[in-house]
């Protein structure tokens, strides 16, 4: 678990399956009945499967994480939707009581270059200082929000559109399950150098979860995908 205070953070809830549910999916053609020499055979099966695209045994098995994600991050996570499950904590059913927030880390000590006359009341200061400014001011006039239009428009409907003062680094918790096929997919794309940076820590963070599970149940499955 990444443990920093405005950090995302990822924990795995559970899974489901090993090497062997994948390799015995892949033997209901012929018999699913294991012995010593198919089990020794399971490593090079795997290899072949993945190497050929023939996917469909990874769908056999679940990975399920809680994910304390910042909105960005959510959003690159909705993207995946075969073989995925995600319910996200929502602003629209309940008034999101603790603000929590991420702030780029690799912005530490990149200073602004606003002119001292400009009219956003920002000076020449960091920009994690401007931004940590302007987030908690949008939760500021969140809760307020909330608070004032509730009297006119309800208590629904003050929580569902106060939520625009909410900035994309806000964090939420999402639940989120991959079977091993939508997660090799998800991992694919969103842990690759080319991927938003905080995704791409998420995504390297569950599969260091996985690769920590007790007794490696996914040992062959992970190096037949060379992850």
């Amino acid at each position: 678990m990444i443990n920093d205070k405005n950090d995302n953070k990822v924990q795995l809830l559970g899974y489901y399956g090993n090497d062997q549910v994948h390799a015995c999916s892949a033997w209901t053609s012929t018999s699913r009945d294991l012995n010593e020499d198919k089990i020794n055979r399971i490593p090079k099966l795997l290899k072949m499967l993945a190497d050929a695209g023939h996917h469909t045994p990874f769908e056999k098995s679940s990975l399920h994480f809680l994910v304390d994600t910042d909105i960005a991050s959510h959003i690159h996570l909705l993207k995946h939707r075969v073989g995925v499950c995600i319910n996200g904590e929502s602003a629209r059913y309940k008034e999101i009581k603790e603000d929590k927030y991420l702030i780029p880390d690799d912005w530490e000590g990149i200073t602004s270059n606003f002119n001292s006359d400009n009219n956003l009341g920002v000076q020449n200061d960091k920009w994690t200082t401007i931004l940590e400014h302007y987030t908690e001011l949008g939760n500021t006039l969140y809760h307020q929000c909330v608070k004032d239009l509730e009297p006119t428009l309800g208590r629904k409907r003050a929580k569902e559109s106060a939520r625009y003062f909410k900035a994309y680094n806000s964090q939420i918790q999402a639940d989120v399950m991959f079977n091993w096929r939508s997660f090799y997919h998800f991992l694919n794309l969103r842990n690759k150098p080319d991927a938003q940076k905080e995704i791409r820590e998420i995504a390297a963070e569950m599969l260091r979860l996985v690769k920590c599970i007790e007794g490696n149940p996914f040992e062959h499955t992970i190096s037949a995908f060379e992850l």
